[in-house]
């Protein structure tokens, strides 16, 4: 019997079958086949092949990767991007002086170019509603910022620290907790003669930042005690390169979203306080002078409280929403 020749082109040992997929290519052979249908498969699925290129995310491009997803995110950013920015130039909506106000036209509903009607004094409904953005917009941004930054610095440094600054920030802040906010305002308040933002913004951020200090406090407590921080200890970094390269970067994510949502609860209490008129005051525009105005009216005149009040309500529920979205984003255990 002659022997088969291994050369030949049609020599298969094994005879025909499924096995001829692996069959001699002249440079991978077989397995080059078995690669390809690999990765043609894993193409198939949906999926990517894992390779050393590939770099894991870190915990805010992780976050921004699932905003972006995020339709809530989304719709909340670009409600507060249009209040930014009529808050800014509110000319490029309403023509109009929200301060020019005619009496022969109080109380009448909306009209051409009026579409909000008018209030008691005769002023336009729609102008005053689109410049009162203006007030409550920067109270919420400015008392945000001052009780985050407060708030950090305190709650951190106490937190890292310990020992009796800890004790002492804590107690400190038991008392700030006790006061009531709106009798607070009150009682502060009825003393300023400002008709600016700024006492306001002072007051909320007086009775703000407690709970962003806890906040900080809890996180960097949680985040010194984690091995890279101890590593870095036991090398000789010093409190300041561990506090500010270490810690703080990854214990700031619970007081970003923290005072996210207080800037929306901020901007209700500006709110609370000038309709009870210890707040803003004429002629200053705001949504809560508006609303106070027209809370005696609402039977006769409803458009004056509708529209304000609507702004306010939307305006907050933005800044919740977006508050919502980046403790999702931030927090892996809510995914």
């Amino acid at each position: 019997m002659p022997e088969p020749d291994p050369e030949h082109a049609a020599y298969d040992p094994l005879g025909p079958g499924p096995h001829e997929a692996m069959s001699p290519t002249g440079q991978g052979g077989a397995m080059d086949l078995a690669l390809e249908e690999g990765e043609s498969l894993e193409k198939e699925l949906g999926g990517a092949p894992a390779g050393p290129q590939e770099k894991a995310r870190s915990l805010w491009s992780d976050a921004w990767h699932q905003l972006r997803r995020n339709p809530v995110f989304l719709v909340s950013t670009l409600l507060i991007l249009f209040l930014v920015v009529i808050s800014i130039w509110p000319q490029l909506i309403a023509s109009g002086d929200p301060l020019q106000c005619d009496l022969s036209k109080s109380q009448q509903g909306s009209s051409p170019g009026h579409p909000f009607g008018y209030d008691t004094q005769g002023c336009d409904v729609y102008t005053r509603t689109v410049y009162g953005a203006r007030a409550s917009i920067t109270v919420g941004i400015c008392a945000t910022l001052g009780a985050a930054l407060l708030g950090s610095a305190l709650g951190g440094l106490a937190g890292f620290f310990g020992g009796w600054g800890d004790a002492l920030l804590s107690r400190v802040a038991d008392i700030f907790f006790g006061i009531p906010v709106v009798l607070g305002g009150l009682v502060f308040l009825s003393v300023v003669t400002s008709t600016t933002v700024w006492p306001v913004v002072g007051f909320i951020v007086l009775l703000g930042w407690p709970q962003l200090a806890r906040i900080a406090r809890g996180s960097v407590i949680t985040a010194k005690q984690n091995d890279y921080v101890q590593a870095a200890r036991a090398l000789g970094a010093g409190n300041g390169r561990m506090l500010l390269r270490h810690v703080a970067p990854n214990a700031i994510a619970p007081v970003i979203v923290v005072a996210t949502i207080a800037l929306g609860t901020y901007i209700a209490l500006e709110a609370t306080l000038s309709f009870l008129g210890v707040g803003l005051r004429p002629p200053t525009v705001s949504w809560g002078i508006d609303i106070s105005n027209a809370a005696s009216q609402i039977r006769n005149a409803p458009h004056m409280l509708l529209y304000p009040a609507g702004a306010l309500s939307i305006t907050v529920l933005a800044f919740i929403m977006l508050g919502d979205a980046v403790r999702d984003a931030l927090d892996p255990k809510l995914r």
